[in-house]
């Protein structure tokens, strides 16, 4: 579970709290999430986000509280935007009931060692965008489901399963006896990211860690590799926006197969 400020082993602070206005928004639309209370800014600018934020507040019964701006010193290192709701833990979904559900062509991202919490928010964000099922990611030496996370997924956390696993090495092992290919980014692959068909099939993309990519012991297990071309001698991109790159390749290549011009 999540406790307000207790610490992991990699020094990150697990938060039960979200903040801004379209991350709250978002956990109160889709519901998932148990809010037990909510405050605001007083005297705030009027904004048809905060005007939302309340009515559903009201609708569910959750309490909400004005507060004056010193109340919110505490939370000073957060993007806050005058709105934090406290909430119950994010859920996670376990490896077993996500492959027992019904659907074809599933698509997942794996991160492998992404630590840095806005990359993590980034990626979840555009999985949920792109249509991805899932997202996979080690219980250690990779950025938690914190409240940054879910500030910059945008609420995007809410509307994915999210399914944190103590073992990749054996997560890909199951992933791939249930018919899913294992496509690894790797700079120093022969193929490029559109080279692979995406479509008709259950697939899992893997993301390195920023400074150390893919771990070995992954890469081994890997049914394809891929990179990005580079067109200059600067040949690194940010890990959110190689998965953006890949991802929507995938979102191409099926739009097109199913007659919709992209």
């Amino acid at each position: 579970m999540y406790n307000n400020q207790s610490k992991f082993e990699n020094g990150d602070i697990m938060d039960d709290f979200i903040f801004g206005r379209n991350a709250v928004l978002e956990m109160l639309e889709a519901g998932t999430r148990q809010a037990s209370k909510i405050i605001l800014m007083n005297n705030m600018k009027e904004n048809s986000k905060i005007d939302k934020i309340i009515d559903i507040a009201k609708s569910k019964g959750i309490v909400f509280q004005f507060l004056p701006k010193e109340k919110f010193i505490k939370y000073s290192q957060y993007s806050h935007q005058g709105v934090i709701a406290f909430v119950a833990p994010v859920k996670y979904t376990e490896l077993e009931d996500f492959l027992q559900k019904k659907k074809n062509n599933k698509k997942v991202i794996i991160t492998d060692g992404i630590e840095d919490p806005h990359n993590m928010g980034s990626i979840i964000r555009t999985a949920v965008c792109a249509g991805f099922d899932a997202v996979i990611f080690p219980s250690r030496r990779n950025a938690i489901i914190n409240s940054t996370v879910e500030k910059s997924s945008a609420g995007a956390v809410n509307l994915i399963d999210l399914i944190m696993v103590n073992s990749l090495s054996v997560t890909v092992d199951k992933l791939k006896d249930n018919d899913f290919w294992i496509i690894a980014t790797d700079m120093n692959a022969k193929d490029n990211y559109y080279d692979i068909d995406y479509c008709d099939m259950n697939f899992a993309i893997v993301m390195g860690a920023e400074n150390d990519g893919i771990s070995s012991t992954i890469m081994k297990k890997a049914d394809f590799r891929i990179k990005i071309p580079m067109v200059s001698s600067f040949d690194s991109l940010n890990v959110a926006n190689a998965a953006s790159i890949v991802m929507y390749e995938a979102v191409k290549q099926t739009m097109q197969k199913s007659g919709n011009v992209v």
